[in-house]
């Protein structure tokens, strides 16, 4: 098969990588060309069969685009035209699997010795000691895999993968394999991942749910071919893409925890347009002002009114502005908002809208029902 490709990083991988990629195979074709941050977790999201893993087995050296180019931090990995080719094992990245794939003869501390061997000690930038504390398997060394639950051998395949120092790890569906319960137990160590770690993650799924909550920036593709790129608020929102469709349509807030009300057990968010009360999550990590959070409003949980409610038991009332307007099926219309330069959606019924008339620059407050905390 012949695979006519080029991933270029014009820029240290810190600060932003270049990817352009075109593959042919068969009946597929990939064609791809990205500008990616350097930094924070990037998703490629789309259906099965879009090219999301193949585009990921491309910059690890696990297919051989010829000819093609890669280059990631300022180093080559791969340009056919000057006779450049790094081997897998050469690259100084990570791989995480659906399926964990650890030895099964050995222990956890055997699997990770083993990803320490990749790497001379005087190159390595992550210590074995920190990547078994971030990812809590301390109390696991001495087990074999069979010994595990699905999550814990996923937790001590991504610290064998962090053992070898790498400057880009990969993730292929890394919660495809897991239960809602194991899956809900492993998300908090990839966010810790993200905040401890100087590590650019490139993360393939197909859950939405999963994207939004870990990813900063989102490449979404179709058919093998970029759909879209750029910060995942940013597309959620976009109303020629397929995510603001249906009961699951979002936006993304970018905030800063301006206070924590101990009284009523509410922390304070500000963003451009205004402030948000919410609820933390049980048990999740403890905050500290001053700190950036990302939270989720769905669609579906906006409402609109033309002036502040007097006598209401909902909390965020945020004054806005309509920004357009647009039929979604025979009964509801989706809406739009600017909030301080913040991208909001709501779903109202027709009825609704036009009882309030809404028109495009037309102010108004969203009432904000339910706000998800993604960190």
């Amino acid at each position: 098969m012949n695979y006519p490709a080029s991933i270029a990083a014009a820029e240290p991988l810190e600060a932003r990588a270049r990817v352009s990629f075109g593959v042919t195979a068969e009946a597929f074709t990939l064609d791809v060309d990205l500008e990616l941050p350097g930094q924070g977790v990037t998703a490629f999201f789309g259906p099965s069969g879009c090219g999301k893993t193949t585009l990921l087995r491309a910059i690890a050296g696990l297919e051989h685009p010829d000819p093609g180019r890669v280059r990631v931090g300022g180093d080559t990995w791969q340009d056919d035209g000057a006779g450049i080719w790094l081997p897998t094992h050469k690259r100084p990245l990570g791989y995480v699997f659906q399926e964990a794939s650890l030895f099964s003869h050995l222990s956890v501390q055997g699997n990770l010795d083993f990803g320490l061997k990749r790497v001379p000690t005087s190159e390595r930038r992550i210590a074995l000691d920190q990547a078994i504390e971030l990812l809590g398997i301390g109390h696991l060394l001495y087990r074999r895999p069979a010994q595990l639950s699905g999550g814990e051998r996923q937790r001590v395949a991504i610290a064998r993968a962090l053992a070898s120092s790498p400057r880009l790890l990969l993730m292929d569906e890394p919660l495809a394999a897991l239960d809602a319960a194991r899956k809900t137990e492993l998300l908090p160590y990839f966010e810790r991942l993200q905040r401890e770690l100087a590590l650019p993650i490139l993360y393939v799924s197909h859950s939405l749910d999963e994207v939004v909550r870990l990813a900063a920036h989102l490449v979404l593709l179709k058919s093998g071919r970029v759909l879209a790129a750029g910060s995942t608020g940013n597309l959620l929102t976009r109303l020629d893409l397929p995510f603001a469709l249906g009961e699951n349509a979002s936006a993304v807030i970018e905030g800063e925890l301006a206070g924590i009300d101990t009284d009523w057990g509410l922390l304070q968010v500000r963003f451009g347009g205004g402030m948000i009360q919410c609820v933390p999550v049980g048990g999740s990590r403890p905050r500290q002002v001053g700190e950036s959070l990302r939270l989720r409003i769905l669609a579906r949980d906006v409402s609109l009114t033309l002036s502040p409610a007097p006598d209401t038991s909902i909390l965020n009332v945020l004054p806005a502005v309509v920004k357009s307007l647009t039929e979604d099926g025979t009964s509801q219309t989706l809406v739009t908002l600017d909030s301080g330069g913040t991208t909001l959606l709501a779903r109202v019924t027709r009825k609704s809208a036009s009882m309030l008339q809404l028109a495009v620059g037309q102010r108004v407050f969203a009432q904000v029902k339910g706000v998800a905390i993604l960190d």
